[in-house]
């Protein structure tokens, strides 16, 4: 593969995916986001969304991160264990039928608990190439499942998932909750006062149920309620995360609208975070891996 004239690279979740066009001066000329995730694609039409990629952003080859390399995607890709770091990574890369396009594999985490990722190690590795992470600290990755990130000598040491993200949206789709939740959840007074419960530890299960009486009862406005439960979620996760290693700076990586919801929290548990944008990450991870790779 012809690596040094640029390539693409995609990250590829479970509901959407992002594809970026890199020059072969490493940066990004051309990008798209939709929502052709691993779930929305047929086990036999990866091929076909592959294709439909390279019409868009041209022939060169292709990297490919995220879900696209699970049990669920296109080829299973194993995972590299704990510690771990891009050249790790780079070794266990496995190449698609055509040889075009190279998938990444996730890391694991097997030590007493077991943990898996797929698309985050990119993002972690790319920032503290960069600089944008210290080579020791403990990064928060907000998202549909939150990782907690021990980074020790610029490697991947451990991290613990939460499925905060998952269990707020099935809440607002599924649940008795769910038309209270329809708002999008803003740091506040209400998002506050559901960080301190979340902090406390306390049933999660009956704290759910009684933000439904509250707002019954007329104890609490309508419009607070995704507010609250954003942050009562927020923070026991918060409260798992700090327990990992809460002596080392902190940084939030992820999108904006999640990583000022964990840096607020935070700083209501008493931690001061830097954020850090999870695509640009991206992007600089998969050039790490491609100049290991030539």
């Amino acid at each position: 593969m012809h690596w040094a004239d640029g390539f693409i690279a995609v990250d590829w979740g479970t509901t959407n995916r992002r594809a970026y066009l890199i020059g072969a001066d490493g940066a990004c000329t051309r990008e798209f986001e939709d929502d052709k995730g691993i779930l929305s694609v047929a086990a036999n039409g990866f091929e076909a969304e592959v294709a439909a990629i390279r019409d868009r952003l041209g022939d060169g080859p292709m990297l490919l991160a995220g879900m696209v390399g699970s049990n669920r995607g296109w080829i299973e890709v194993p995972y590299a264990p704990c510690p771990a770091g891009p050249e790790e990574l780079a070794r266990r890369v496995v190449r698609s039928p055509d040889g075009s396009a190279v998938l990444i594999p996730g890391v694991s985490y097997s030590n007493g608990r077991a943990d898996v990722m797929r698309g985050e190690e990119v993002q972690l590795l790319g920032a503290v190439a960069t600089g944008e992470i210290a080579p020791d600290c403990l990064v928060c990755h907000p998202g549909t499942h939150n990782k907690w990130v021990l980074m020790r000598d610029s490697r991947i040491q451990s991290f613990r998932t939460v499925m905060t993200g998952e269990l707020f949206n099935l809440l607002r789709e599924k649940s008795i909750l769910s038309d209270l939740l329809k708002a999008e959840a803003e740091p506040g007074a209400a998002f506050a006062a559901g960080v301190d419960r979340g902090l406390e530890g306390s049933s999660l299960a009956a704290e759910l149920f009684e933000v439904r009486a509250n707002v019954l009862l007329g104890r609490s406005e309508r419009e607070d309620a995704a507010a609250f439960v954003s942050g009562l979620l927020i923070g026991q996760d918060v409260r798992v995360g700090i327990g990992q290693d809460n002596a080392l700076p902190i940084t939030v990586m992820g999108r904006p609208e999640l990583t000022r919801l964990y840096t607020a929290a935070l700083a209501q548990a008493g931690f001061v975070a830097r954020e850090c944008d999870g695509e640009r990450a991206f992007i600089a991870g998969a050039r790490k891996i491609v100049e290991l790779l030539q």
